[in-house]
């Protein structure tokens, strides 16, 4: 169980905490508006996540493999929303105390249909489930348990994203470096959403 569990976790570290449009994001909003602002995002890229796992385990990555254009309508409604948050996140103004408006802030609705809208996701998801699920008894349980250390992976790497970004922060105190730092994250964003869209 032990080595099942290891094998797991490490899996989905490399699978949901690599570089990507989710995780650069959340770089992005704690470098830009910081790690309690950036809460809802995170909250709502997680409620996203779970949406995702429960969708793979009932098979909606197998949809996307019987039919390719569905999973293409996905990729780039998803590669879409990733642009307007990569916006978002480079065009933020800066007010008179040096603070970013809330407005222009994406918050818990981004983040949640930007992994609902992820075929990435689901993707690791059906690797993750199909790979390494936990040997107990029943497939429920198997499914249940993977599902709870997939999440509770998830949780502590996007958490580790989120305060990197706010680890930067203080580059944007400087007008004219935190222009160009929203710049290269919302460019960073497009990229990724565009490299995923393109890969697949």
């Amino acid at each position: 169980m032990t080595e099942a569990v290891i094998a797991l976790t490490i899996a989905a570290t490399m699978l949901l905490g690599s570089p990507g449009p989710a995780t650069l994001s959340l770089a992005a909003v704690g470098a830009t508006f910081g790690v309690y602002k950036g809460v809802p995002y995170l909250a709502g890229i997680l409620l996203g996540l779970i949406c995702a796992m429960t969708g793979a385990v009932f098979g909606v990555a197998t949809i996307f493999v019987q039919w390719p254009k569905v999973k293409l309508v996905v990729q780039v409604l998803g590669a879409i929303y990733l642009f307007y948050i990569a916006f978002k996140i480079a065009t933020a103004p800066v007010l008179m105390n040096g603070e970013y408006s809330n407005d222009d802030m994406p918050g818990f609705r981004d983040g949640f249909v930007l992994n609902l809208l992820n075929p990435k996701a689901y993707a690791a998801f059906f690797v993750l489930f199909s790979q390494f699920l936990l040997p107990f008894e029943t497939t429920p349980a198997q499914y249940f348990a993977a599902s709870l250390v997939i999440f509770a992976v998830a949780v502590v790497v996007d958490c580790i994203w989120l305060v990197i970004g706010s680890a930067i922060r203080s580059i944007f105190s400087h007008p004219r470096s935190a222009r160009a730092t929203r710049l290269l994250f919302g460019l960073s964003i497009a990229v990724a959403a565009a490299w995923t869209l393109l890969r697949s």
